[in-house]
């Protein structure tokens, strides 16, 4: 068997370090998908392109295009949306995804207005202070009407709130906390599923700088919608016969993966995925010598799943990096982002 293209790994760390702190709250991903589109027009050959729904895409050729093959990662992220300003001037937010409202409480966000300024805040319990609130809400209670954005502006009032330019509807992004450390972990949110994405991107850059072909014509699709279910409901070829969604693998209790390893799943919350190319993926990873995990994610879904479900006519597989806490304070490792982009490899270039 055919050695697999060198990765670039340092490259892709960085490039996913600069997507991380790039917001891109589902709605609000256009300067994400640029950043994501000035590096595709780097390399020779590629030419990206939006959808009407904003998707970006590249297509490469194949050394065949009798089973025309795709691979989706979405740039867009868990946010919010400014749902109301309170008399007092602080905002009262509705989610963009499915968190859970713990999972937020005491982060800094900022919000962008619609004539581009960006103001800073804090999402906090309306009733956060011990020394003033002596019955705490219960976590297992928290309601949206519980929690609030404290504005880094000198606000009193929603007419002071709406003279920055603030109005019901503007994104709000969280901060992603971005760190590397010496030990090789990735420490952010919104690694779901950024990793995904950087790791799209370190494939193509390995193609490209070793001359490697696909096997099959393959469309790389960077979803622009996920974290809402119809991201790549629109986008993917009609010809398409295996549609592959690199995103997260979903760690903690009752799984089986782990931050060092690619999680390929066979079932997630909309069933299982296709049994023999599930099968397939395993038996590369086997023959590369590519650290691996089985696992099933009761409460996940993927953007191949909601391709399915548009009308896709293809068999889906999903796999990706193991990142711990999903959707909440998230971690991944060096080796989990080389071993993704190494079964990447291999799928695209296995006959």
């Amino acid at each position: 068997m055919n050695p697999l293209p060198a990765i670039d790994l340092d490259t892709l760390v960085d490039r996913l370090v600069q997507l991380l702190r790039t917001p891109s709250p589902t709605g609000d991903t256009e300067a994400a998908l640029t950043t994501v589109a000035g590096w595709l027009r780097e390399m020779p050959q590629v030419t990206p392109a939006f959808t009407r729904k904003g998707a970006l895409i590249v297509t490469l050729p194949g050394r065949a295009a009798s089973a025309p093959r795709a691979v989706t990662a979405h740039v867009d992220t868990l946010g919010a949306i400014v749902k109301e300003i309170k008399p007092s001037g602080r905002l009262v937010f509705d989610r963009i995804g499915g968190y859970p409202f713990f999972a937020v409480n005491g982060e800094y966000c900022t919000i962008a207005t619609a004539d581009g300024r960006r103001y800073t805040g804090t999402a906090l319990l309306v009733k956060s202070s011990v020394h003033v609130h002596r019955e705490p809400v219960k976590e297992k209670e928290w309601k949206i009407e519980e929690m609030e954005i404290r504005l880094d502006a000198a606000v009193n009032n929603a007419a002071e709130t709406r003279s920055l330019g603030i109005e019901v509807g503007d994104p709000i992004a969280w901060d992603p906390r971005t760190v590397v450390t010496d030990t090789g972990y990735v420490k952010s949110r919104h690694l779901d599923d950024k990793a995904g994405v950087a790791v799209l991107l370190a494939a193509l850059k390995a193609l490209a700088d070793t001359g490697a072909t696909p096997t099959q014509r393959t469309t790389f699709h960077f979803s622009n919608f996920e974290e809402v279910g119809h991201g790549a409901a629109a986008g993917i070829p009609a010809d398409v016969t295996e549609l592959i969604a690199v995103d997260m693998g979903a760690l903690g209790e009752g799984q089986q993966g782990d931050e060092h390893a690619v999680s390929i799943c066979a079932k997630d919350s909309g069933g299982p995925y296709d049994l023999g190319l599930r099968r397939r993926l395993v038996a590369l990873a086997k023959a590369h010598g590519i650290r691996y995990k089985l696992d099933l994610y009761p409460f996940y879904g993927s953007d191949a799943e909601a391709a399915v479900r548009a009308g896709g006519d293809y068999r889906i597989g999903l796999f990706g990096p193991g990142v711990d806490a999903s959707h909440s304070f998230e971690r991944t490792h060096r080796d989990a982002l080389l071993a993704s982009t190494q079964l990447l490899l291999a799928y695209l270039l296995d006959d």
